[in-house]
């Protein structure tokens, strides 16, 4: 097994003669909360496939795993061919080194003073290009066995990776300032954008409307922003009838869902599972 670290960001897992030719491209986001999976049509670059499972409370990674051995059992669609496999771990573990600064035999002191880390946790990083960062984190390291038995070649990386990808992506021609809002289950991304330039990332677990808005109205305030001019992109699982947007529409001026036509793939629901669908 060979392990080669690419620019763009992934790691790659190699196994010699396992290449497909099919149509079809797998991702796979992992996240102690819940599973999700996405297949991508490459002839019409069309969602062939999209299932999301969120579990009632949070798994461990042994039991997260069993979960995903038997979705792939019971799923008819994760049973194609694939030309390509994506693993995103979702996960907390993770924090942003600017690439000046970075250094790898240091990765454990990176994440140290921001999470919570075990001696036998593997740590690695994406290089995130567009921002001139390095993403440090801890991938679980059960899946992507998990993966390798089952697919041969794979690529894994974090989701922060593939979400401030995208943001900075849309925002390349952009010289204003804006906050966008990547809305999952049970926690959400704030992502400040101004000049094609991050100015800030984190990362909040939430269990009500009101930690969510008490969160994003903390950043703006430590940001120095006045929630009556600021614009906030909403995007992820929500909508305008959703509880998480009225209560956000009540205390920022100005605040909007990510416009339909910023999603990669035109059958795309809305933004709903941005980060997933971002990620080939």
């Amino acid at each position: 097994m060979k392990s080669i670290q690419m620019e763009t960001g992934q790691r790659i897992i190699l196994k010699t003669n396992n290449i497909s030719t099919s149509k079809y491209e797998l991702s796979i986001q992992v996240n102690l909360s819940g599973l999700s999976f996405f297949v991508l049509n490459l002839e019409t670059s069309e969602v062939a496939f999209l299932k999301c499972i969120y579990f009632d409370k949070k798994q461990t990674p042994q039991s997260l795993l069993d979960q995903l051995t038997h979705n792939f059992n019971r799923i008819d669609e994760l049973q194609k061919q694939f030309s390509k496999v994506t693993v995103i771990h979702d996960n907390e573990l993770a924090t942003l080194v600017p690439k000046p600064l970075f250094d790898e035999t240091n990765l454990v002191d990176y994440l140290k003073f921001n999470t919570k880390i075990l001696k036998t946790d593997f740590i690695t990083f994406d290089n995130l290009q567009i921002a001139d960062l390095k993403v440090v984190y801890v991938p679980l390291v059960n899946i992507n066995n998990f993966v390798f038995e089952r697919f041969g070649s794979f690529e894994y990386k974090h989701s922060a990776t593939v979400v401030l990808n995208r943001v900075l992506t849309i925002e390349k021609n952009s010289k204003s300032l804006k906050m966008y809002v990547n809305v999952e289950s049970s926690h959400y991304e704030i992502i400040t954008v101004e000049n094609n330039h991050l100015k800030f990332y984190n990362r909040f677990e939430y269990n009500s409307k009101e930690d969510f808005i008490y969160y994003l109205l903390f950043t703006a305030e430590q940001l120095q922003l006045n929630p009556e001019d600021f614009p906030v992109v909403l995007m992820g699982t929500i909508d305008e009838t959703d509880e998480i947007y009225q209560i956000v529409y009540k205390y920022v001026r100005n605040v909007s869902l990510l416009p339909k036509d910023a999603m990669l793939y035109s059958n795309a629901p809305n933004s709903n599972h941005f980060t997933l669908l971002n990620s080939l």
